[in-house]
Parts: C-alpha cells; sequence; structure tokens
C-alpha cells in the first residue's frame, strides 16, 4: 500500500519535470514593425536561427542594419556577433544576459487552447510589458525550449510568434518555417578572416576610424 501511495504521490512530479526535446534544425521567422503607420517606412525582415543543441547561428537581416549573425554556444553561454567592414570583418565577444539580476519586464500567464502557425500546433500566452499599451499574445512550442533564440529564456517554451519593443517601435516576429535537419557544421564556426575582439577593442577601432576620417 505504501509503494502505491508513493507511486501516486510522485508520478505527476515527475511528468511535469520531464525534459524538453533537444531540437536539432532551423527556423524562419518574419520580423515586421507592429505599427501599421509604420509598415510603408520599415520594411520587413527575417531572422533565420541554425542548431545543432549545442551551438546556434541567428541571422537577422534588416533593412537599416543589413545581415547580422550571432553564434552562441549554449552550453559555455559564449557568444559572438560577426561584423563586416571594409578594412576587417570582426568576430566580437558579446556578454551573455543569461542569468542577469535584473528581472525581466515581461509578465506572463498560460492560456487555454491552441493555436497553428506555420502547421504546428501552438500554446498561447497572455504577455504584459510596461511599455506595451495592452497585453499580447504569444505563441510558443512546449516540446522545445526557448534558448534558441536567445531570449525569452525564462519562458515555458520556444517562442513561435512573439513581440519585441526595441527604440524603432515594437517588432512582431513570427515562425514562417520550421525544419527537423543536420546543418553544415561549418555554419557554428568563426571564419578565418575574422578577427576576434572584445566589444572594449571592437569601438576603440571605430573611434579611431572616426578620427582618420575628420579632416
Amino acid at each position: 500500500m505504501n509503494r502505491l501511495i508513493l507511486l501516486f504521490v510522485f508520478l505527476p512530479i515527475f511528468l511535469s519535470a520531464q525534459k524538453q526535446e533537444p531540437f536539432i534544425g532551423k527556423l524562419v521567422y518574419s520580423v515586421e514593425i507592429a505599427d501599421t503607420a509604420m509598415k510603408e517606412l520599415i520594411p520587413p525582415g527575417r531572422m533565420t536561427v541554425y542548431t545543432n543543441d549545442t551551438i546556434t547561428r541567428i541571422e537577422n537581416e534588416t533593412f537599416n542594419l543589413g545581415k547580422q549573425v550571432v553564434i552562441k554556444h549554449l552550453q559555455f553561454n559564449k557568444s559572438y556577433l560577426l561584423i563586416e567592414t571594409p578594412e576587417v570583418n570582426f568576430a566580437i565577444q558579446i556578454s551573455d544576459t543569461t542569468g542577469n539580476s535584473t528581472p525581466s519586464k515581461y509578465s506572463y500567464k498560460k492560456k487555454c487552447f491552441k493555436r497553428k502557425i506555420a502547421r504546428l500546433k501552438a500554446n498561447r500566452l497572455e504577455v504584459n510589458h510596461p511599455d506595451m499599451k495592452e497585453p499580447r499574445e504569444f505563441l510558443y512550442l512546449k516540446n522545445y525550449s526557448p534558448k534558441y533564440i536567445n531570449t525569452f529564456e525564462d519562458f515555458p517554451g520556444l517562442p513561435v510568434n512573439y513581440f519585441i519593443i526595441t527604440m524603432d517601435g515594437v517588432y512582431e516576429y513570427k515562425l514562417v518555417s520550421f525544419e527537423l535537419m543536420k546543418p553544415d557544421h561549418d555554419l557554428f564556426g568563426i571564419p578565418s578572416d575574422y578577427k576576434r575582439v572584445t566589444f572594449e577593442e571592437f569601438m576603440e577601432f571605430i573611434i579611431q576610424e572616426q578620427t582618420i576620417e575628420e579632416p
């Protein structure tokens, strides 16, 4: 009898603590300004994520910044931002914000029922933020970790429709493609023609370039 009692007590706890599935593949998100009045001024962009479940490569393509690439080692919490300049290509080591003591301004609560996106059934969240006039609905896949997109890492799953607040306004990220595949290993390396620097060293280079250009 005691064994049966223990089984029923611990079984729900065990089920709730099960790990999320590893994800190896490619995610593609559309990126658009949420303010309809600004859509004619700010063309849509795209974010592509490749991961082998150990390293992620996040490619952001926007009209004002061009293409930016972040390569992050998920176990070591070590990230590099790849930037091309006319003189030198840089791999800038950037600090990881995971575990930052500053609490997130986003708060959420789960909602009932699911919604389809990119042919997948996603769970729903009602999300609040001080800079949003009203709550917005986020969608996520509960079977996968949020760590792959390098944001909302305290969320209960992988965000597949979400909003980011920037100085330009609120941007909506929406999943358009979900593909299980093995990415090329070369995607996760730092190219040999890129110089590895700290952020401070990169800023020194920018300041020197600006000084040289001044008459």
